[in-house]
């Protein structure tokens, strides 16, 4: 990727909410070194890496969203961030509003110049409440597919934003990522980080790695998307003219199969692995019991997180796993317009495990 002071231009401001999550972390790194300056919105403020300045403000109080970004003008605002909600109808209320008044306290500068949203694969697969159900496009899912007949948050997302950027004459991306592969303790959508903890647990408990989910996940292709290359990916948009107010897929660029993946992630975290027998074994009836044994094994590892929910998402990945469809989405929009990012699914595995080791959030084997 070319840096900001390579491209003639004077230098970009970023306003990334959701800077703590798995998405936004990862964001932050990449636009610190392509050279931007950095703005991380979060509950807490912390800045998620060197080089970002930390802003503090609920995404949920308008007012405290226009009190911290008042002294701000940001060039770029990119929105990674959501709140699971009890059902669909608060999922739409929630963070439909969340997005419109984030773009409210920085319409106050008119400075902004591009929107960034991400979302992801329900956008083809439905709601929770209706995820997989009816009619679903044929893979792999491509952008230009019409909205399902169902309400569903990341359409309320996307209706915020272009209203908004139909107002402010700022241009916008989507983009749509297929279980994003990242580190991020507290993070409520996180498959790698959950797998790498379930492993520790089976280790301990002197079990296999059980595989949690459908047949069809196990035996059918389907790809991920790494945390760093949606960065890159973002970033791609955000300053390439022929990119604006478009909707993107976002994957790795490579296909898989879990039965071939599974025993390879195992090997690696040093337990053994047990492939699917049918049914889906889910990880919340697997992992029903967890919560002590990961508390001693934090206590005994000096782990940086000793309750087990903080570090894994045992819900989530039950929902990507237990799918019994096939789910791949097409790159060629983004290919076409020259994004070339590419990132091998099981090295974005290998490399988020040694991250989470170095980091002290999962033991080593």
């Amino acid at each position: 990727m070319p840096r900001v002071e390579d491209m003639g231009e004077t230098t970009r401001t970023a306003l990334v909410a959701g800077a703590t999550g798995i998405a936004g972390s990862a964001l932050c790194r990449e636009l610190v070194e392509q050279g931007w300056e950095v703005l991380g919105l979060s509950r807490s403020g912390r800045a998620p890496v060197d080089g970002v300045l930390g802003v503090a403000a609920d995404l949920t109080d308008e007012a405290s969203l226009r009190e911290s970004l008042a002294p701000h003008a940001p060039t770029h605002v990119f929105v990674t961030a959501w709140m699971r909600q009890e059902d669909e109808a608060a999922n739409i209320r929630v963070n439909g509003r969340m997005v419109r008044d984030l773009l409210a306290a920085v319409d106050a500068a008119g400075s902004v110049q591009h929107v960034a949203l991400v979302t992801g694969l329900k956008h083809y697969l439905g709601p929770f409440e209706a995820y997989g159900k009816g009619e679903v496009p044929d893979t792999p899912f491509r952008e230009d597919e019409p909205r399902l007949p169902y309400p569903n948050f990341y359409y309320a997302q996307e209706d915020e934003l272009f209203a908004a950027a139909e107002r402010a004459g700022f241009t916008w991306s989507v983009h749509r990522a297929h279980t994003v592969i990242g580190a991020a303790v507290g993070n409520a959508m996180n498959m790698g980080q959950t797998l790498a903890v379930q492993a520790a647990i089976c280790r301990e408990q002197g079990r296999p790695m059980v595989f949690p989910g459908s047949r069809t996940q196990w035996d059918g292709l389907t790809d991920m998307t790494d945390a760093g290359l949606l960065a890159q990916h973002l970033a791609w948009a955000a300053t390439t003219p022929a990119a604006a107010d478009t909707a993107f897929n976002v994957v790795n660029g490579d296909v898989f199969r879990w039965r071939w993946l599974w025993p390879l992630l195992a090997a690696r975290l040093g337990v053994d692995a047990e492939g699917s027998e049918g049914e889906p074994r889910p990880l919340e009836e697997q992992m029903a019991d967890a919560a002590a044994t990961w508390s001693r094994i934090a206590e005994r590892d000096g782990l940086v997180e000793a309750d087990v929910d903080r570090v894994a998402s045992w819900w989530h990945t039950d929902g990507d796993l237990g799918r019994d469809m096939e789910c791949l989405a097409d790159m060629t929009r983004s290919r076409v317009l020259g994004f070339t990012g590419y990132q091998p699914t099981l090295q974005a595995f290998l490399d988020l495990f040694d991250r989470l080791e170095q980091a002290r959030v999962v033991p080593r084997p």
